[in-house]
């Protein structure tokens, strides 16, 4: 068991003076907390201000400011190269932790990685007007890499589940020993990239069903704020995932899956950009020179126009990430 580990909280954020102050006041109420290391990536708001006036002279918080915008999985691997807990917990500057998470975390015996639920709210909500939970039945799952590549696949059609939004303690010195860090090219999905080199490196996953974390949701939380690039660099990592020898047919087949659920976004993608460039004739034309681009740009296009799935804001307010 893990009773007496310590956990470094790591908090990147850029403009974020509207909710760092809960997250760095929930990050320093449980024992456990060893420190918790705030990255200012460049803000052009008082975020570091709000940050450390939420510390309230805390000396287990520390500040780091970036003179220029790093993006968040530099300044993951920055906080966590100042890190000095038994694990790292990330903490996005928009969410908060309830209290006890930690020790129940530390509780569960055997891991390299250990997550609980996450719990979505309003952008309104605080750590003083959760809505209430809804109930789930306790237990604590283990996680081996063809599970969690296939909990991250979403076709068309069916329900987002994602596993790559749990935020798990991670063991340091795994990472260390490993020589894992985030990718630095990447922008979108880059948790999820590392927690499946973990997981190819034979970390111990373990997902408790109880609620530790809470999450904003907000309408453009996901990838409509991201580039055809972010998205691009994903899809490489994807491929990268698919090359790594040794994995079992079941597991080589959820990541292939995905690779190619990737690649069909990207190519779409990349076609309406094309098509708001050049106009939508040409960019028909050239698509249509390549078979391979041509029929994933077509399928892309008649599922968004007839897709039943309609994700809203309000649809994952007060709901579990595992129900």
């Amino acid at each position: 068991m893990n009773h007496f580990a310590s956990v470094s909280v790591i908090i990147t954020a850029r403009d974020a003076v509207a909710t760092i102050a809960d997250a760095v006041s929930t990050a320093l109420v449980d024992a456990e907390t060893a420190e918790v290391i705030v990255i200012d990536d460049a803000s052009n708001d008082d975020t570091a201000a709000a940050a450390e006036s939420a510390g309230r002279g805390d000396d287990r918080l520390t500040i780091s400011q970036c003179a220029v915008n790093i993006g968040p999985a530099a300044a993951r691997n920055r906080a966590v190269e100042m890190a000095t807990g038994d694990f790292v917990a990330v903490l996005d500057a928009d969410d908060f932790i309830l209290p006890g998470r930690f020790t129940r975390l530390l509780a569960v015996p055997d891991v390299d990685m250990m997550a609980d639920n996450i719990l979505f709210v309003a952008e309104h909500a605080g750590p003083g007007n959760l809505p209430p939970t809804p109930p789930v039945n306790p237990q604590v799952i283990d996680i081996d890499l063809a599970s969690f590549v296939r909990a991250n696949h979403s076709p068309r059609g069916t329900s987002r589940k994602e596993l790559g939004f749990l935020k798990p303690l991670m063991r340091r010195a795994f990472l260390r020993d490993q020589g894992l860090c985030y990718d630095e090219t990447m922008r979108l999905g880059e948790d999820y990239d590392l927690y499946v080199r973990m997981l190819q490196q034979g970390a111990r996953f373990r997902l408790s069903t109880e609620v530790g974390y809470a999450a904003r949701w907000r309408e453009d939380s996901l990838s409509s704020r991201h580039q055809t690039a972010d998205l691009q660099a994903l899809y490489t990592a994807a491929l990268a995932h698919l090359a790594v020898d040794g994995m079992d047919d079941t597991t080589h087949a959820a990541l292939a899956a995905i690779a190619d659920e990737l690649r069909q976004r990207f190519l779409l993608r990349e076609f309406l950009d094309q098509r708001a460039k050049v106009g939508r004739a040409r960019a028909i034309l050239s698509a249509c020179r390549d078979p391979m681009t041509f029929a994933p740009v077509v399928r892309g296009i008649l599922a968004d126009k007839f897709s039943t799935r309609r994700p809203a804001a309000a649809s994952r307010i007060g709901r579990l990430l595992i129900e």
